[in-house]
């Protein structure tokens, strides 16, 4: 069964389908080899996540990354740099610009996965709640008035015209979110494959498109939250968003193809790629982690006059610079003595201290190089 088209991209498309879609759309040999492939993935780099005796060191950096990587989608860019300093700083409210935005795209990602953690199902209020944390706006979805469309980028001749409007009008977008949030949560109604079902989950809420701005942002933290809602992941440490920002136009050009001509087959095979690709450099990244982190804990440990080793490169690897207050903080030492550690270790090669607003800041030259590969 074909899937309806929108027929005219300049109009509100108040005729999106509702899901399930047919399943004609996606039982495809590619699309199921594919599927296979990514599920694969998946599960190895669940079972090397499982095996972190201590995940809360790779959680942290790892979906700092996913946060910067999905912003810069949206052409919100920000170094490195500037983004450690700020979270080593835990001064979110105090940021402004891009990092600010990146950071808010980090606590919704923990906001979220801690809200489905506690045995809520997807809802209205966990998509509101995203959309808030992310946009910092308090509004909810967008009213009739708001002249929401999707505009064409780049500088050709069509850029800056309308690509795609979403649905518009009273009581439509809370409908048409309400039967996707059915579709997600019912697993017997609707029995598809869980990555099959983020995918159609994914574009559905991108079509709804239900808020003023954010949408984007707020599709992809959902896409790493239903995979840990649903057992595929134990923490929302999938590099999505990389894949994502890497194959930017096709990302674009698969979601706007089942709008503009009811190709379903594209987007699940660009989805699946992305999982499995994403799968495979994150499991490799977490590897390149531990071995970073093993080798430097042995030199520590060789130098033989520094208490608490393995406390103390931890926390080196809980996230790129480290300041004494860190240290401290969590009670492993003096201020004293969490300073003589720190300027060691710099003396060793393994940090670099860097002089910022006349604080010092020690960042672990290993876990940068790592996190920004």
């Amino acid at each position: 069964m074909a899937y309806p088209i929108n027929p005219d991209r300049n109009k509100p498309w108040n005729d999106l389908p509702l899901l399930p879609i047919d399943k004609e759309l996606y039982e495809d040999i590619q699309i199921f080899t594919r599927l296979g492939n990514a599920k694969a993935a998946l599960g190895r780099l669940q079972g090397r996540s499982i095996a972190i005796p201590n995940q809360g060191l790779l959680i942290n950096s790892i979906s700092l990354q996913e946060a910067k990587a999905s912003n810069a989608i949206e052409n919100i860019f920000t170094t490195d740099d500037e983004l450690y300093k700020a979270y080593s700083e835990h001064q979110t409210k105090q940021q402004e610009g891009p990092t600010k935005e990146i950071l808010n795209y980090r606590e919704a990602l923990w906001l979220g996965y801690g809200y489905l953690q506690e045995g809520q199902l997807f809802d209205e209020a966990y998509f509101v709640k995203m959309y808030r944390t992310i946009s910092q706006f308090k509004d909810g979805i967008r009213p009739p008035v708001a002249q929401i469309y999707i505009k064409e980028g780049g500088s050709g001749l069509n850029a800056g015209k309308a690509s795609y409007t979403p649905p518009r009008g009273p009581g439509i977008i809370e409908s048409k979110l309400s039967n996707l949030i059915n579709f997600l949560n019912d697993d017997e109604k609707y029995p598809i494959d869980p990555l099959l079902k983020m995918a159609i989950g994914h574009f559905q809420f991108e079509a709804i498109h239900p808020f003023r701005d954010g949408n984007g942002r707020t599709g992809r933290i959902f896409n790493i939250h239903y995979l840990t809602k649903k057992g595929l992941l134990d923490y929302p440490i999938l590099f999505l968003s990389r894949y994502i920002m890497d194959n930017k136009e096709e990302y674009y050009s698969t979601l706007s193809g089942i709008t503009q001509r009811g190709n379903w087959k594209n987007w699940f095979l660009f989805m699946l790629k992305a999982v499995e690709v994403t799968a495979n450099l994150t499991y490799n990244k977490i590897n390149d982690i531990i071995s970073a982190k093993d080798a430097i804990l042995d030199a520590v440990i060789s130098k033989g006059n520094i208490n608490r080793p393995e406390s103390l490169v931890n926390t080196l690897f809980m996230e790129p610079f480290t300041r004494v207050m860190h240290l401290t903080n969590r009670g492993l030492y003096a201020e004293n003595t969490a300073r003589k550690y720190l300027d060691e270790l710099s003396n060793m090669g393994i940090l670099e201290k860097r002089m910022i607003h006349g604080n010092s800041y020690y960042l672990n030259l290993e876990l940068y190089r790592i996190l920004s590969e």
